[in-house]
């Protein structure tokens, strides 16, 4: 690849040169065949590299070598585990200007779209370096009888986990459910976005530098039908994060296989402003909510229900914010939102939009394409008054587009927000205390008060995941690791075995345990 002068100035040097390396390299798991899939940077459109375009042998080869390395990986200590992940959080904000740079060239995101990415994975790296080997730790468990039984609970890593993610956090999404994995003594075969390899692949080339085996970690870069069910067939656990259409049938693979499965999938993601809220206040982070990465976040805000008493306050100020919103391409941390990703993405959001104006919403921002700024820019825009047969209504746009709502209670808001096929993220903005009884009502996987999303994003020690059709399973936290685990009961029975000494007659043995069962209840001697 040689480099380009691009619309929105030369690429810097150094950016180029690490451009080149990652596509040289680009084939991780195989040789190079000749067969390329370029790669578009959405900024401009144009091509900034190529990598491999993987085939099903290459994948064959990434899990023969993968499982041969696995074997040696699962002896290490789990404490040498995840001190290879401290080392990476180190070397990873050491890089950060190179990784936000690659990030931002390859999605065309804002500045602090790409560092939000850069410090959810140093959260992570850190949270799963100190916290692998407690987690992993052999754990006693109450006996059926108290002394003369031992039971542990132990974990045993899976094997070689699959890992299928997307273009929107190529970073986030690549590594921190590719860490957790790891630290449990797993292998990873995984396959990057085709739209956005080069995050991924300079991500990995960090982690191999803070002393993670080269071959734990197999990418695969290609198309996900030949690439990403070629994984799905061979992995002992396959962790997805993408669209609902293709997690049901990747889901009736890992179905028909009977191995682990944990999905992030769409939303429909509701926010409610109550009637005490403060609109002034809270404007800031309900726009970030909202227009964060473009609206490209499967936890993004997309419909809002404003309370009776300050939806007239709301929508003009929320109008004339967005509309204050500075769109661009660049480096410059001053721009506020991005381009979309590419040509299907701005057609999605462009045809939803239209759909909705058609049917009779009224437009109150945005609502149009950005050409002058480049290829994939759309504005912002906010509906009111969307009727129930646009599209918008609840179809997912994961794009810059978001309606508000009047409603004339509380629980009417609710009801609305819990009316979907989804259920993966909520927001609730208000009081504490007011927020707080309408949050405990929500049936989502995670429920942010007084922010869009970022909160619980970035609580790593707690769950998150979706309900319904946003997905099965869960990251982060202790489930986030263990998912990658079988668990795995050892029991000594010592003393006496569970079913008596020999001389005990089994009528006499059924009328002892009988006494002991009750004793056991009366005095809570089992959990």
């Amino acid at each position: 690849m040689t480099k380009k002068t691009l619309s929105l100035g030369p690429i810097p040097d150094a950016l180029a040169s690490e451009l080149r390396a990652l596509t040289v390299n680009a084939a991780t798991g195989s040789v190079d065949n000749g067969d390329r899939l370029e790669i578009e940077g959405s900024f401009t459109g144009e091509t900034i590299g190529w990598v491999g375009r993987g085939t099903e042998e290459d994948v064959d080869e990434a899990f023969r070598r993968a499982r041969i390395a696995q074997k040696r990986w699962a002896k290490v200590d789990p404490k040498k585990r995840g001190k290879i992940l401290l080392a990476f959080h180190d070397i990873l904000l050491k890089n950060q200007k190179m990784m936000m740079d690659i990030i931002q060239l390859e999605t065309g995101k804002s500045r602090d779209s790409a560092y939000e990415e850069v410090i959810h994975c140093a959260i992570t790296a850190r949270y799963y370096g100190n916290q692998t080997h407690k987690i992993l730790k052999d754990k006693h468990r109450a006996g059926v009888m108290p002394v003369f039984t031992k039971t542990t609970e132990r974990h045993l890593p899976k094997g070689v986990i699959g890992q299928i993610s997307p273009w929107n956090y190529p970073l986030t999404l690549a590594l921190s459910d590719a860490m957790p994995a790891l630290a449990a003594g797993n292998a990873l075969v995984a396959k990057p976005d085709s739209s956005t390899p080069f995050s991924a692949l300079y991500a990995f080339k960090l982690l191999f530098e803070a002393g993670m085996p080269r071959d734990i970690v197999q990418l695969v870069t290609g198309p996900g039908r030949v690439v990403g069910n070629s994984i799905a067939e061979q992995c002992d656990h396959l962790m997805f994060t993408g669209s609902t259409e293709t997690g049901k049938k990747l889901g009736e693979i890992a179905g028909r296989r009977l191995i682990g499965y944990s999905a992030e999938l769409g939303g429909k993601n509701p926010m409610i402003v109550t009637g005490d809220a403060d609109v002034d206040k809270i404007m800031p982070t309900v726009l970030t909510g909202c227009f964060s990465n473009s609206g490209q976040l499967c936890v993004s805000i997309e419909r809002i229900y404003v309370h009776k008493d300050r939806y007239d306050d709301f929508v003009p100020k929320f109008a004339q914010a967005t509309k204050d919103l500075k769109l661009g391409a660049g480096f410059d941390w001053n721009i506020q939102m991005g381009s979309l990703i590419g040509a299907s993405q701005i057609s999605t959001v462009e045809k939803m939009v239209d759909d909705a104006v058609d049917k009779g919403a009224t437009l109150v921002a945005g609502g149009k394409a950005r050409p002058d700024l480049g290829p994939y820019f759309y504005e912002p825009t906010v509906f009111t008054d969307v009727p129930d047969e646009a599209d918008l209504k609840r179809g997912e746009v994961f794009g810059p587009v978001v309606y508000v709502e009047k409603v004339d209670s509380h629980d009417e808001a609710v009801e609305k927000a819990n009316d979907t096929d989804y259920g993966l993220n909520s927001a609730v903005f208000g009081p504490s205390k007011t927020a707080t009884g309408i949050a405990e009502q929500l049936f989502s996987g995670t429920v942010n008060i007084n922010d869009g999303y970022a909160a619980a994003f970035a609580s790593v020690d707690n769950e998150m995941g979706g309900t319904r059709e946003s997905g099965q399973g869960r990251r982060q936290g202790a489930y986030g690791l263990l998912k990658y685990t079988e668990s795995q009961n050892v029991t000594d029975e010592r003393v006496l075995p569970i079913r008596g000494p020999e001389f005990l007659k089994p009528r006499a043995y059924a009328a002892v345990m009988t006494v002991l069962l009750r004793a056991g209840k009366t005095f809570k001697i089992l959990k």
